[in-house]
C-alpha cells in the first residue's frame, strides 16, 4: 500500500474544480450503467489521458518496443503546437496528465515546454523517466515548469545489477540526476516535483529493493515505489519474473505453465475514465497497446469529443463487454501495473 504524501495529495486536491468533479461523476454513473446493462454507455469525457512526447530512447530495455527498436508505428516527437490544441479542448475536466507513453520524454526539446502548459491548465502533471538527462539545468527547468510528480526508473542499487534490465544505462547518471532535482527543488524553495524512485522488481534485482529505499532517503527522494514488470513471453517461464510471488504478475500452476494473476473480467473501467495519445495524434484505448493497434481515432482529423463518442470508441467497447480475452492487448493485463510503496 502507498504511503500518505500530505503536500502531494493537497496539491493534487487543489486542482479540483466543480466541472472536473461533475466529469468523474458522469464518468462513474456510466460506467456502472454499462456494467449493469452490458452495453456501452459513455458520458463525460477523460479525467485523465497519457500523451506520448516520444518515441525515441536512449537505453535498450528488454519488454519494451521503444528498448527493443521494434515499434511497426512511425517515431517521432511531439509538436508543441498541437500538444496547445489538444489540452485547450481538454482542459477543463482533465485532472491530471501524464506526459509517458512509449519513449524518454527528456528526448522531446518542447517536453518542459507542454509541461508548464499543462500546469497553466491547472492540470496535475505527471511524467515517468529512465533519469539519465537530469542534468542541472535540466532539473532547473524541471522546477521552473511546475511538473506535480516525476518517477524515476532506478531497478538495482549497483551497476551491476541494474544494467541487467536497464540496458546501456547508467547508474550513476540516474543518482546524480536525482540529486541535482533535489538541490534545484531546494534552491528554488520549491515543493515539487514529487520525486518518486520506481523499481521494476525483477528477478534479477529483488534482492535490493532495501538497498534502493536506502538510497532514495540519502539523496532525499520523496517516496518509493515497487512496480511489477510484464513480461511477453510468460507461459513457459521467463528470467525475468521474480522469486517473490507478491511482485510478479503471473502464477506457475502444478504442470508449471505460468499464467497472469488476475482473473480477466469483461470489463475496464479505463476504457471509460482514461485513454493515450501518442506522439502524432493517434488515440488508443490504453497503455497496453504499445504499438497503436487499436486507433480509435486521429486528433489531426477530428476533435478529442467526436472520437471519444464516435462509433469507433462505441464498438471497441462492446468488443471488450462481449469477450476481453478475445482482445490480444487485453491478454496481458493486470489491474493497470500494480506498484507497492
Amino acid at each position: 500500500m502507498s504511503t500518505f504524501h500530505l503536500a502531494d495529495t493537497t496539491r493534487f486536491l487543489s486542482k479540483l474544480t466543480f466541472p472536473k468533479l461533475q466529469n468523474v461523476s458522469l464518468i462513474w454513473i456510466s460506467y456502472q450503467l454499462t456494467r449493469l446493462t452490458g452495453k456501452p454507455t459513455q458520458w463525460g469525457t477523460p479525467m485523465t489521458i497519457s500523451i506520448e512526447p516520444t518515441t525515441a530512447c536512449n537505453l535498450r530495455c528488454p519488454e519494451c518496443p521503444s528498448g527493443l527498436r521494434s515499434f511497426t508505428r512511425e517515431t517521432g516527437n511531439m509538436k508543441e503546437d498541437f500538444f496547445r490544441k489538444v489540452i485547450d479542448e481538454l482542459h477543463s475536466r482533465l485532472i491530471y496528465l501524464i506526459f509517458y507513453f512509449q519513449g524518454e520524454p527528456y528526448i522531446n526539446p518542447k517536453f518542459l515546454d507542454m509541461v508548464q502548459y499543462a500546469h497553466r491548465k491547472g492540470i496535475y502533471t505527471i511524467t515517468s523517466t529512465n533519469g539519465h538527462f537530469l542534468h542541472p539545468e535540466n532539473a532547473r527547468k524541471t522546477v521552473a515548469s511546475g511538473l506535480d510528480r516525476i518517477i524515476i526508473s532506478v531497478d538495482g542499487s549497483t551497476q551491476e545489477v541494474y544494467e541487467q534490465y536497464r540496458k546501456e544505462g547508467t547508474l550513476d547518471t540516474v543518482l546524480e540526476g536525482a540529486r541535482n532535482l533535489v538541490r534545484a527543488k531546494e534552491e528554488a524553495k520549491s515543493a515539487t516535483p514529487h520525486i518518486v524512485f520506481q523499481m521494476l522488481v525483477v528477478k534479477p534485482n529483488e534482492h535490493q529493493i532495501e538497498e534502493v529505499r536506502k538510497l532514495a532517503k540519502d539523496i532525499g527522494v520523496d517516496e518509493v515505489k515497487l512496480k511489477t514488470a510484464q513480461v511477453y513471453d510468460y507461459s513457459e517461464g521467463n528470467d525475468l519474473i521474480p522469486t517473490q510471488s507478491k511482485y510478479s504478475r503471473y502464477y506457475q500452476d502444478k504442470s508449471g505453465t505460468w499464467h497472469v494473476k488476475n482473473k480477466m473480467l469483461n470489463q475496464c473501467w479505463k476504457l471509460w475514465h482514461a485513454c493515450v495519445i501518442t506522439w502524432d495524434g493517434i488515440v488508443v484505448p490504453c497503455c497496453f497497446d504499445k504499438d497503436a493497434i487499436h486507433r480509435l481515432g486521429d486528433l489531426r482529423e477530428k476533435s478529442f469529443t467526436s472520437i471519444w463518442k464516435g462509433p469507433a470508441y462505441t464498438q471497441f467497447r462492446s468488443q471488450l463487454l462481449q469477450g476481453r480475452d478475445k482482445i490480444e492487448i487485453c491478454t496481458n493485463c493486470t489491474e493497470g501495473c500494480k506498484v507497492w510503496a
